[in-house]
């Protein structure tokens, strides 16, 4: 019987949904979707009328919870000062030490000098002379160029906010690991606070404790706590039974077994958990200065919007050299073998870099007490290229606006405003059919039933139309992210040489603050729906190209020589055998890149543009905490829905391959 003839047996009342094809599933919601918004305009866009006040209840209670709220003279505000004040304390004693001179005791801060050949010792102590003279040179790009009060300012919340996040990320996954109740608890609100945008906490922070130091300082915390968190359960939960076993036949008590074997067994992983830390509470440094913390983040913010690209260009590279000199450090310190040997030696060698350090200290106060130029560095003697850099900018733009012009008209004009078009006239009942069925298929009925009650609150609550926006946005960079990633990813695995400098790209890339993204951008575009979708490429990229690479790496190598001794030419190998058995890992790449986009929504408002990352900017200053939530739930909302269907397809594709 010829194929197309028992296509009626989709009908048969014995065929289960499951084995409907998800094509003929789509088609049928798509038509009944569109038959019932022609019938109800509801069905097309919820009405105002019925779009649930969410947004102007949590506005109330946090105003309430602000200024009313307490068991009688006991009120919420007393204890949010009270804390802001404990927090406030470090901080102020940071700030005396790097940057402002202990006060109290009428002291100066530490010499620039100082610092340089601090970092420079550390740098040797945990990596050797290569680190130190890298760490050095980076700090000294401070002090040349003029930055080194903002940059002290800027170091000062990241030295107490990764304490504070390093200690309640460890406890909190201690306490999961040990406790199947908390762990169910805590690892949802992990999803959802890595995929809420960083902007929407400063909301209802800036309602409870206002502006200033503390509350950027409270914002980076939770921003930057659930990396750790979630390392500190990897680390735990991969510690091999043998050394556990071990520690327990020893006699070990539980405390000590944690302490002293489990936590020393998963020390680069933990590492691993303090250097997502840092990055993540650097990557908030611009954010927090729109709720008062200064430093280089209030510097490039104002900057840009000054349109001052080139000394945005020179504060920009200030908070890359402290991430880099971070990231470096914090990373030789997970690889850095414990030396046995050195315990033999003598006080003085043991504690040689301890000692360095403190000569340093008394020369550079000697220094310092002789020269002013040796405690921080005068303007006459800094440098600076921001006025070469905005003059050569607008000579660029001058002479290349008739070409990049009508290439940027015709891709937004012919491509980009169709596309927002068509997403916007899709019904939001066809989406919420379409993402259940996806999700039955992929996931099951539990993922199908989150991802429509998901998307079916962003219809609710009356944040559809900036959901589609951000969807459009997010989907159109992916798009491209994909056909990018993906070939230098392939290309990568096929050359050692091409390796390197692509992974280490991608190393510098995702040190970058998500702000640095915007000033070429500017630069070269202006303000538009194509700026923001190109500041999301140059951010998104990286996991597309990372992933790509270590999951065709990881392919075994029986499974190669078996493509090879069938006879496949390398084209056959790559499409009918590598890219198959890679395709988890590239689409979990997918969905780090997705997840990346996301987050950048947020920054691109900032250029313009009418989505979810603009409704949180606009809640912001008008004190709108229901605006700002909302927002950013939604977009966390639209993450998760992503990262379900991702992985519920690459679990599929595991099962079916006999590798998960």
């Amino acid at each position: 019987m010829p194929r197309f003839l028992a296509a009626p047996r989709l009908l048969s009342p014995r065929l289960s949904l499951a084995q409907v094809p998800l094509i003929w599933q789509f088609a049928v919601i798509i038509a009944l979707g569109l038959a019932l918004s022609a019938l109800w305009g509801g069905a097309l866009r919820w009405p105002e009328a019925w779009v649930i006040p969410m947004r102007g209840w949590i506005t109330r209670f946090f105003e309430w919870l602000g200024e009313d709220a307490g068991i009688g003279s006991y009120k919420v505000r007393d204890l949010t000062r009270f804390l802001a004040d404990l927090l406030d304390q470090p901080l102020t004693w940071a700030e005396y030490l790097l940057y402002r001179g202990i006060r109290p005791l009428d002291l100066p801060p530490l010499p620039w000098v100082s610092i340089v050949l601090g970092a420079a010792i550390l740098g040797h102590w945990v990596g050797g002379w290569r680190l130190a003279l890298f760490s050095a040179s980076c700090l000294l790009y401070l002090a040349v160029f003029g930055l080194w009060r903002d940059g002290m300012r800027t170091l000062t919340i990241v030295i107490v906010a990764v304490p504070f996040a390093v200690s309640i990320g460890l406890w909190l996954g201690i306490w999961a690991v040990r406790s199947r109740r908390v762990a169910a608890v805590v690892s949802p609100m992990f999803d959802l606070m890595q995929a809420t945008p960083h902007m929407a906490y400063l909301v209802p922070v800036v309602i409870l404790f206002g502006f200033g130091q503390v509350p950027a300082l409270i914002a980076t915390v939770i921003f930057a706590m659930p990396p750790m968190a979630r390392c500190v359960i990897l680390a735990l939960q991969t510690v091999p039974p043998e050394i556990t076993e071990a520690g327990t036949m020893s006699g070990c008590t539980p405390r000590q077994l944690l302490w002293k074997v489990q936590i020393p067994a998963g020390k680069r992983i933990l590492m691993l958990g303090v250097n997502q830390v840092v990055m993540q509470t650097l990557a908030m440094v611009v954010i927090a200065s729109l709720v008062g913390a200064t430093g280089l983040g209030q510097q490039l913010l104002t900057s840009l919007q000054q349109l001052k690209l080139g000394a945005a260009v020179e504060q920009g590279l200030g908070i890359v050299m402290i991430a880099i000199v971070l990231d470096r450090v914090t990373q030789a310190w997970a690889n850095r073998p414990t030396d046995y040997a050195a315990r033999g030696r003598s006080w003085r060698f043991r504690h040689r870099h301890a000692l360095a350090f403190g000569a340093a200290l008394i020369v550079s106060f000697a220094l310092a007490a002789l020269f002013k130029e040796a405690s921080v560095l005068p303007k006459r003697l800094t440098v600076t290229f921001g006025t070469q850099m905005d003059e050569a900018v607008r000579w660029f733009a001058k002479v290349s606006y008739d070409y990049i012009q009508p290439v940027r008209d015709f891709i937004t004009v012919e491509m980009l405003i169709p596309l927002r078009d068509f997403c916007l006239a899709v019904p939001w009942v066809v989406v919420v059919g379409l993402v259940g069925a996806a999700g039955l298929r992929l996931g099951g009925r539990g993922t199908a039933l989150l991802c429509m009650g998901l998307v079916l609150g962003i219809v609710l609550f009356g944040f559809w139309e900036p959901a589609v926006l951000t969807v459009y946005l997010v989907f159109s960079a992916v798009v491209i992210c994909v056909c990018i990633g993906l070939p230098i990813g392939i290309w990568a695995s096929r050359s050692p040489r091409v390796a390197r400098p692509v992974m280490a790209i991608c190393d510098t890339l995702q040190t970058f603050p998500s702000f640095i993204y915007l000033i070429p951008v500017i630069m070269l575009l202006k303000v538009g729906d194509l700026s923001n979708i190109v500041a999301i490429l140059a951010y998104a990229t990286v996991p597309s190209i990372r992933y790509t690479y270590l999951g065709l790496r990881r392919i075994p190598d029986v499974t190669i020589e078996a493509a090879i001794a069938n006879g496949a030419t390398p084209r056959q190998r790559l499409f009918k055998v590598e890219l198959p058995v890679a395709l988890p890992e590239i689409m979990l790449g997918l969905n780090q890149t997705i997840m990346m986009a996301l987050s950048m929504v947020a920054i691109t408002a900032l250029i313009g543009s009418r989505d979810l990352g603009q409704e949180i900017y606009r809640a912001l200053p008008t004190a709108d905490t229901g605006r700002g939530i909302l927002a950013g739930l939604s977009i966390a909302a639209i993450g998760i829905v992503a990262d379900r269907l991702i992985q519920g397809w690459a679990n599929k594709r595991k099962k079916h391959l006999g590798v998960g």
